[in-house]
């Protein structure tokens, strides 16, 4: 493809003919920005730039210009205000940050605040800052919802908080039935336009991995959790009357193999049903509603992008790959850690919000004991009925190693927390929930370490990884984005969607019968910059000084 420091430039006009400039027409596939023309000699077929010169030999076909905003579904750009069907998930604890969506938004690409274990008054201040940033600006961002197991004050509490402020995306995380709070921001605004189209004020996207949980995004929402609402003013009437005709959510993700909490799906066989599952739902809904399907797990290279939008993925959303890029709320030592994880450097560990129910999270194995550690935790839970029954020797190995704290003292900390937070869970309180909760004390403060920093707890970070990261850094080695210092959010997200661009085109040369050599099927990372067009308030791509 040329040169990788030699920047492509595209300007689009999303209507007509899109105009084309400095792409490397060099490529088997000619420039991606504009009409090729496929003919046929008595010897081989040809690829030609269509610049309007004499074409030789029979023509067999003209391709359309490639642009990675035309990968996937344009109605989602359109719903979304986005320029790209590029979605930056949400991860928790500000990972994904104020600047990381800040950046993203800018350059027209969607990005969720990761508000996951995040305070409601540090939320809050998040919150103000990125609307005081953007202002009016209509850039597109939303806040994740983690559904919160036994803390339905503080589930409420954060939609109370994203109404109030005027957060109108969310991606719903973790939800295995509809509750009250996420219905109320689902539902809250809803009417029909002059056409008789639904029309949502806030735009819920479900993160999914199992066909059971797509079919309650899909479904309208429970009759009962509606008349509640009803009842307690927090919905009107008609609201609710439209509510119980259309579907929850108006995206749902498909999570395949993804860091952090994940079923460790494979993509092949997930997307496809929850496209047909779509397809059967729409077919029933009179007048028709938009209904996105996106792809997450496993977004790391070009290929795998392009593989997603093939399948028929309105959008893709990608995670780790962004945990190693600047604007990412980790520390330096964690980037670096994340930075030299490989493909099979993963590994599956207890999870800290669902500790006792035996979920597990992704997270990296590479440079840190996290994952063994957390897992021998939960060997001693299912093993013992208290902190009292653990061997003196192992007793003694955690406090020295692990928790570098008398189990006592850990438990006292504990205590005092939940003692602030929600008293009621000390009530009574079993011999076994207690291990349970100092263990988690373990798990929960292991992130933290990694997000803070902590000298000396290296060796403890836990770090949410999927093998996705891996293949992305493979794909950017000895490239200008292998050092973590280019890694911009932005950066990441062009170069997939621009080399997904790219095998587009390639697939679609090997459709026709053109051999492509095999030194030109892969795309390099390269340096692209949006750029305003005079021509249309989207930007273009590039050359970066």
């Amino acid at each position: 493809m040329g040169d990788e420091d030699t920047p492509d430039q595209m300007t689009r006009t999303p209507d007509a003919s899109p105009s084309c400039s400095g792409s490397d027409s060099a490529s088997p596939g000619g420039d991606l920005r504009d009409h090729v023309t496929l003919t046929q000699s008595p010897t081989t077929r040809h690829v030609l730039s269509h610049q309007g010169g004499a074409v030789e030999g029979q023509v067999l076909g003209i391709l359309p210009p490639q642009y990675p905003e035309w990968l996937g579904s344009r109605r989602f750009c359109r719903d979304h205000g986005c320029r790209f069907p590029y979605v930056v998930g949400a991860m928790a604890g500000g990972i994904s940050s104020v600047s990381m969506v800040l950046a993203a938004a800018r350059a027209g690409i969607l990005c969720y605040l990761g508000s996951g274990g995040v305070r409601l008054d540090v939320l809050r201040a998040w919150v103000d800052e990125i609307r005081s940033e953007l202002g009016g600006s209509g850039a597109p961002w939303g806040v994740n919802l983690l559904h919160a197991p036994g803390e339905e004050g503080l589930e409420a509490a954060t939609v109370e908080l994203l109404l109030s402020r005027e957060v109108r995306r969310i991606s719903a995380s973790a939800f295995v039935r509809p509750t009250a709070p996420l219905v109320k921001y689902a539902c809250a605004g809803l009417k029909l336009d002059a056409r008789g189209a639904l029309q949502r004020r806030q735009r819920v996207c479900g993160k999914i991995s199992r066909v059971e949980t797509a079919r309650m995004f899909l479904a309208p929402p429970p009759g009962e959790l509606l008349r509640r609402l009803q009842a307690s003013g927090e919905l009107t009437a008609e609201e609710v009357a439209l509510a119980s005709r259309y579907p929850l959510a108006d995206a749902i993700t498909v999570e395949a193999d993804s860091a952090g909490h994940t079923d460790r799906q494979v993509m092949g066989a997930i997307l496809p049903t929850i496209l047909d599952l779509r397809s059967a739902r729409v077919a029933m809904q009179e007048p028709e509603c938009a209904l996105h399907i996106g792809a997450a797990g496993g977004m790391g290279t070009p290929p795998a992008v392009a593989a997603a939008f093939a399948m028929g993925a309105d959008y893709v959303l990608t995670g780790s790959v962004n945990a190693a890029t600047r604007e990412a709320g980790l520390s330096t030592k964690a980037k670096e850690m994340l930075g030299a994880a490989g493909v099979a450097d993963t590994a599956m560990a207890p999870s800290a919000d669902m500790f006792e129910l035996g979920a597990q999270v992704q997270v990296l194995k590479r440079q840190t004991m996290f994952a063994a550690r957390a897992t021998e935790l939960r060997r001693l839970f299912d093993t013992y009925d208290g902190l009292d029954q653990i061997p003196g020797p192992k007793r003694e190995q955690l406090e020295n190693k692990v928790f570098r704290a008398s189990l006592d003292a850990v438990w006292e900390e504990t205590r005092r927390y939940w003692a602030g937070r929600k008293p009621e869970i000390l009530e009574g309180i079993t011999a076994r929930q207690q291990m349970a909760l100092v263990f988690r004390w373990y798990l929960g403060r292991s992130a933290r370490w990694a997000i803070e920093g902590t000298p000396g707890r290296e060796i403890d970070y836990q770090l949410w990884a999927g093998p996705a990261l891996g293949s992305f850094n493979e794909w950017v080695r000895g490239s200008w984005l292998e050092p973590l210092e280019n890694r911009g959010v932005v950066d990441v997200a062009l170069n997939l969607l621009e080399g997904a661009a790219y095998h587009a085109r390639m697939q679609a040369l090997r459709q026709a019968g053109v051999q492509i050599p095999w030194k030109d099927t892969s795309f390099r990372p390269r340096r692209l910059l949006l750029q305003q067009s005079a021509s249309s308030s989207a930007g273009a791509l590039g050359t970066q000084p």
